[in-house]
């Protein structure tokens, strides 16, 4: 029997999309001297995971045999590959979290504001509105000095003459520390994709937003002019989102109540390359 017509469409499609989406991730292995071996065996571990808890029959415990099945692994690799020692980011994406967290309650919590709305010039320690307080109130259980460590680091604080803490920085983004960066390709790129599974698979009236805006013939100016509206703008945005999404969040507000448990991320990202001039406007 030839094979669907429509679904022959979709697995082309997929494979088109998977090649596309490949090639900078491969980019950055190879940057940094990931081997196709080593990549190989994390992409059989995600595999033989997802096959563990996402596939499973109703009722049914999930089987090797049946891992393999899905998987087109053999039940000796599956088995292999379950057994090799597991890579950990979680140090960097908690400390990726902390700050974050941090900046944002100094932008926003009015405890931590001055009367124009700007994050107030904080002391270290002293004081009940510190830069101690601060964290303990918006990061948990974390040393504030690990904190404000962390935010000079990446030139988001600055202390004056005095010993005082100045924000210079209205989000944390890691100028430094290889580590920090190659966590948020993690989290975010991964949110992204399942977005886009999400809406593959759901009626168009639950579709999660997903938009993208782009032009292929702009010169070098209006190119640099983009970029730095779109920061704004997005900033600005972000920002506002933030308070929003804050007041209804349970850890940055107790009194909030309700059934269930969400987690709800909004993420904007700039791109820009040049095009071969050569190529068909």
């Amino acid at each position: 029997m030839s094979p669907n017509p429509v679904q022959k469409t979709a697995a082309e499609a997929l494979a088109a999309a998977v090649l596309t989406l490949l090639r900078p991730l491969v980019r950055v292995l190879l940057r940094y001297g990931v081997p196709y071996g080593a990549f190989a065996d994390l992409a059989k571990r995600v595999y033989v995971e997802t096959a563990n808890e996402e596939f499973t029959i109703p009722g049914r415990k999930q089987s090797q045999s049946r891992v393999s099945v899905l998987t087109g692994l053999s039940r000796k690799e599956v088995k292999r590959v379950t057994s090799l020692p597991r890579p950990d980011d979680q140090g960097a994406v908690d400390r990726y979290n902390r700050a974050a967290r941090v900046i944002s309650g100094w932008t926003r919590d009015r405890e931590y504001t001055d009367e124009n709305g700007g994050p107030t010039v904080l002391e270290v320690e002293a004081g009940e509105r510190s830069f101690a307080s601060l964290v303990r109130k918006h990061s948990g259980d974390v040393p504030a000095r690990a904190i404000l460590d962390e935010l000079t680091r990446v030139s988001a604080v600055a202390l004056d003459e005095d010993g005082r803490v100045h924000l210079l920085a209205r989000a944390y983004v890691p100028q430094s520390g290889e580590a920090d960066k190659l966590a948020i390709l993690g989290t975010d790129v991964s949110d992204l994709i399942a977005c886009i599974d999400h809406n593959l698979q759901c009626p168009p009236e639950d579709a999660y937003f997903q938009r993208k805006v782009s032009y292929d013939n702009l010169p070098d100016a209006p190119a640099r002019e983009v970029r730095d509206l779109a920061a704004k703008r997005a900033q600005r945005l972000l920002e506002e989102l933030d308070g929003w999404m804050a007041s209804r969040d349970r850890d940055s507000n107790p009194d909030v109540v309700g059934e269930g448990r969400k987690r709800a991320a909004l993420g904007i990202y700039f791109y820009e390359e040049d095009v071969d001039e050569d190529e068909p406007q």
